[in-house]
């Protein structure tokens, strides 16, 4: 399901896009259960209003609490593209996490590489993000920074909303460069995208968004998923929202939480 040509894309760029990747049933299944978290969030949430208007809608995690989005992790077409595209054959889920801004939403998404985030290391590990609505850059199209994920460097973790409570500083980690005011150094890709429509990258590629300054809501759900040689970490600096207490520095990441989805 993956050409040769989209995979040497991914390697070399750390993000492709795949088009029409989530068919007209799934689309519909996660659209109700989008619904249904924004109605009653889970444990995880981390929604908030704009100032000027407009709302931000997150929450991670949500599989573990709705049956659509559970099987949407498990049985859509995600697991086997995620092992062509990390070269592995035994893929396991890690997280998944619901994106939703409304029309009018002043809420840009911060340039950053999401693995600092993570209390997991693992050499084999990426996300999926699907569009449930035609997205441009008026609306908050993603922009990735071409060949990040090569550069072995982890960013500084920093909240995303005004205001936000601050993630630990970490000693190993460094500051994020201001891309936007050095834009002529870097190479980009992104893409307008329509329903089904699916972003793959690694969990060290550098993007960013704009707000959504558009007419129209732009919902995306994530799915991140990784091969065998995920291991917890317990740095500073991570989503206390993954924190895993039955876990250890360095011990491989099993159990219930984080399921195989694909062994071939």
């Amino acid at each position: 399901m993956i050409s040769d040509t989209q995979r040497d894309a991914y390697l070399r760029d750390g993000a492709i896009r795949l088009p029409g990747a989530i068919d007209a049933g799934w689309l519909e299944r996660l659209a109700d259960a989008i619904e249904r978290d924004i109605e009653s969030p889970g444990p995880c949430f981390h929604g908030y209003e704009v100032d000027g208007g407009g709302r931000f809608h997150g929450n991670m995690r949500v599989w573990e609490h709705d049956p659509d989005f559970s099987a949407y992790c498990r049985e859509s077409p995600l697991p086997a593209l995620a092992a062509n595209l990390l070269g592995v054959d035994r893929v396991q889920l890690y997280y998944d996490q619901l994106f939703v801004k409304e029309a009018g939403t002043d809420a840009p998404t911060r340039w950053h590489n999401d693995l600092p985030y993570w209390p997991v290391r693992s050499k084999h590990i990426m996300s999926f993000w699907v569009a449930l609505d035609r997205v441009t850059a008026e609306s908050g199209a993603l922009e990735f920074v071409c060949g990040s994920h090569r550069w072995g460097t982890y960013f500084q973790p920093e909240p995303f909303a005004k205001g936000g409570t601050p993630y630990e500083r970490n000693p190993e980690y460094v500051p994020i460069p201001d891309i936007d005011a050095n834009r002529k150094e870097y190479q980009f890709v992104g893409w307008d995208l329509d329903p089904g429509d699916v972003l793959a990258f690694d969990a060290m590629t550098v993007h960013g968004g704009p707000a959504n300054r558009s007419a129209v809501r732009r919902r995306g759900y994530t799915v991140r998923y990784a091969g065998p040689d995920m291991t917890y970490y317990e740095g500073p600096g991570t989503s206390p929202f993954l924190h895993d207490p039955t876990l250890s520095h360095g011990q491989p990441i099993v159990g219930p939480r984080y399921p195989v989805v694909f062994e071939g």
